[in-house]
């Protein structure tokens, strides 16, 4: 039997990316002959990080629709026309068996076309609220995996299947690596750890907050692993190099972070919320209140509400001193915050993924 052929396109920020590639890991290890290529979107971050995990990807000219009227707007239905012809000739040329799509601009215009040549179809939505490309493709889409109940007011109810979101596999063992975390950030092994997440970009609001609070972390006698994002490490790195503040445009061994960190900041992104059930650290979410229907502060509501997460909205952030100190001396609270969040983990979220592309592909 010939290997199959796998085409995946996901990606603009990290939530896309990292579930396409795990996606693919677990495929590549079920089917170690199997031939992959992804489609992303020119000048976004997956053209950079697919590459390093070792994958070859094709760039499509593709971007969103802004809400108020731009350039950009203006150019939109062009990029679709070259975006569309384009995924067709990489269709044409690479004949997939499957194309699967984890969210991002370049999913539309791969799956369309994949679509009608009658290539079979997945999705793999991570939101509790769908994105429109993946609200448009679930029309024509084999099967929809997902990481929400409730979701069939949005998508066909007989294609979804629940699977939870991929994380990548390297989380789940991320408890055996304290040490080795700390030693590959070179952290003091005698201070607790606060790692600050923001997302791949960044998230002014929680930079704004750390910068603010640094003397307040010296004064608590920890140190801060400050991921601050591409688009605010200029501002920001100034400050590496502080006593006890290491700042980071982005962290490639995640798991390391994780590994080593005590307390978690972070925004409250499906995939991020995801990676930080199985994670299993004392975690206080930051959402932002810049998205669609207001999911990420859903997202952290849901875990907050079981006693698994503090919620702290940005309207609240005056609050955070008290809030971080409390939680930092009070070790019974972040035992149970710990053992809360890793009751609703599903870490088998990958596996059921490439399942469903099993029997997809098998038919």
């Amino acid at each position: 039997m010939k290997p199959y052929n796998i085409l995946i396109s996901g990606g603009g920020t990290g939530g896309h990316i990292y579930p396409a590639l795990a996606i693919a890991n677990e495929i590549k290890v079920r089917y170690p002959d199997a031939n992959f290529l992804f489609v992303g979107a020119k000048d976004r971050m997956e053209m950079e990080k697919v590459p390093q995990a070792g994958y070859e990807i094709k760039g499509l000219w593709i971007s969103g629709i802004q809400r108020k009227l731009t350039v950009d707007n203006l150019s939109f239905p062009f990029k679709l026309i070259s975006s569309l012809w384009k995924a067709n000739k990489i269709i044409k040329q690479f004949k997939p068996d499957i194309a699967i799509g984890t969210g991002g601009y370049a999913s539309g215009p791969t799956l369309i076309m994949a679509n009608r040549k009658n290539i079979p179809t997945l999705i793999q939505e991570q939101n509790s609220f769908p994105g429109i490309t993946n609200k448009m493709l679930s029309k024509k889409a084999n099967k929809i995996c997902v990481a929400y109940d409730n979701l069939e007011r949005f998508f066909p109810s007989d294609k979804i299947i629940k699977t939870g979101n991929p994380v990548r596999q390297d989380l789940l063992t991320i408890h055996s690596k304290t040490d080795e975390g700390k030693d590959f950030f070179s952290l003091d092994k005698k201070k607790k750890t606060i790692l600050v997440l923001g997302g791949s970009l960044g998230a002014r609001k929680i930079n704004q907050l750390v910068e603010s609070n640094l003397e307040f972390f010296k004064n608590q006698n920890v140190q801060v692993l400050w991921q601050c994002g591409k688009l605010y490490f200029d501002e920001y790195k100034k400050y590496d190099g502080l006593e006890n503040v290491q700042v980071h445009q982005f962290v490639n061994r995640m798991d390391f972070a994780y590994a080593a960190s005590d307390i978690i900041i972070s925004r409250a992104g499906a995939s991020s919320v995801s990676e930080l059930c199985i994670v299993g650290k004392p975690v206080v979410f930051i959402p932002s209140p810049n998205v669609s229907e207001d999911h990420q502060t859903k997202n952290a509501k849901s875990i907050a509400d079981k006693h698994g997460a503090i919620l702290l909205r940005e309207s609240e952030l005056e609050t955070f001193p008290i809030v971080f100190e409390t939680l930092l001396k009070d070790r019974g609270k972040q035992e149970g915050l710990s053992e809360n969040i890793k009751e609703l983990a599903l870490p088998g979220a990958t596996t059921s993924i490439v399942n469903e592309i099993e029997k997809l592909l098998r038919k």
